[in-house]
């Protein structure tokens, strides 16, 4: 038993309490600084959601453990919090508040962990009289491949960047061709050969790209500045080699290619997710105040229609007013009156609920724990009081 009684008095201890908080802090400072070099989301992805921060041996490419990450603080700091509630506190109305206080933060590390697992951001973008049943994600990229072949509908199929960045051989059942990424680049720049006529030879062979110039650039990490990812990629049939063909978001149009008889395109393009709901931009309302162009109501009128003919109204959507509706929240983002258009900001996070519950378990039993202290204060200068008068 004593082995086990070490482990428990290790993880109840408020020495390793202190030591986590302390290391925390000095991730936040280190990330924090880090930032204007990462940016704010590869800042998270690096520093907060990951088990260990790694870093590269200089001159190399070996990645090797520098710090613990976001995911084992906190986790560890759960242990700690949990294991002490069990083994060392002892439910009385004395300590009530302070067990509620150590509960809220329980409640609150569980909501953090549980937000970075499933929170989702995206953005909708519609011009007036424009359905979409879509929101793209901006921080993230697919290669899709889709099949128009059928009147009534599309099929799409898609590759997440992260298997393109990998570069290789890439097989879906529900392609009829095979995929190999020659190259990846996290950022480019595409001009015409007209604009670049001294650019090297392309390796593309098929669509755009024998006409485009590629030039990789630096991946960029500032907050306002976006990469433009581009691959080449070698599509192969039974019958012999389909091309090899230029895929970049700075390409706006799918380009257009036939197999087997039926009509295939391929585009490298923002992550795209469906919703079982359309939505559909009526109008948009920018109002200043008079006399000035300083914005006073940004707003956007859409109609949501279901799929299953249960819901179909106009809602209107203005800044501190969002749309909640099948477990998504739609807020005014982005807006241009001049050319009717409106960025709708969705975001999907099952577990929105847990910081507020938290916030309100951690007052409650900061409070509770006041009362019993100003309670015992007030108590003894009472009987302090009474015995000076009895004297």
């Amino acid at each position: 038993m004593r082995p086990l009684s070490s482990i428990l008095r290790f993880f109840t201890s408020l020495q390793l309490t202190v030591g986590l908080i302390a290391l925390s802090i000095v991730l936040v400072l280190v990330a924090t600084l880090d930032q204007v070099n990462l940016g704010l989301l590869a800042v998270q992805e690096k520093y907060f959601r990951t088990f260990v921060v790694l870093g590269r041996l200089p001159n190399t490419d070996i990645a090797v453990p520098m710090f613990p990450g976001g995911y084992l603080l906190g986790g560890l700091l759960l242990v700690n919090l949990v294991t002490s509630h069990i083994y060392r506190f002892r439910f009385s109305w004395k300590n009530s508040g302070l067990m509620l206080t150590h509960a809220g933060l329980i409640v609150l590390l569980v909501g953090e962990l549980l937000t970075g697992l499933w929170q989702r951001e995206s953005l909708l973008q519609l011009r007036e009289g424009a359905t979409r049943r879509y929101s793209e994600d901006f921080n993230h990229n697919e290669l899709a491949f889709i099949n128009t072949s059928s009147p009534q509908h599309d099929v799409v199929v898609s590759v997440p960047e992260t298997l393109v960045a990998d570069r290789g051989a890439i097989e879906h059942p529900q392609l009829p061709f095979k995929l190999r990424v020659i190259d990846y680049m996290k950022n480019a720049a595409l001009q015409t050969r007209e604009q670049s006529p001294h650019a090297p030879a392309t390796v593309a062979t098929a669509g755009v790209g024998p006409r485009i110039a590629v030039q990789r650039l630096k991946p960029s990490y500032k907050s306002d500045e976006r990469n433009v990812p581009a691959a080449f990629i070698e599509l192969s049939g039974a019958t012999g080699p389909l091309g090899t063909w230029l895929v970049s978001t700075a390409l706006e149009q799918p380009q257009q290619f036939t197999h087997d008889g039926q009509t295939w395109k391929v585009a490298l393009r923002s992550k795209r997710y469906y919703a079982p709901y359309s939505v559909t931009l009526l109008k948009v309302t920018h109002d200043v105040y008079p006399g000035s162009e300083i914005p006073k109501n940004f707003a956007s009128r859409v109609r949501v229609r279901s799929d299953d003919g249960h819901d179909d109204r106009e809602v209107v959507i203005f800044m501190n007013n969002p749309l909640r509706y099948q477990g998504q929240t739609y807020y005014q983002h982005q807006m241009n009156k001049a050319e009717g258009f409106t960025g709708l900001q969705v975001v999907r996070n099952p577990s929105w609920a847990l910081p507020y519950i938290a916030s309100i378990m951690l007052g409650g039993g900061l409070a509770v724990q006041f009362a019993f202290h100003l309670l015992a204060f007030v108590r003894r200068r009472h009987n302090a009081t009474s015995l000076v008068l009895a004297t």
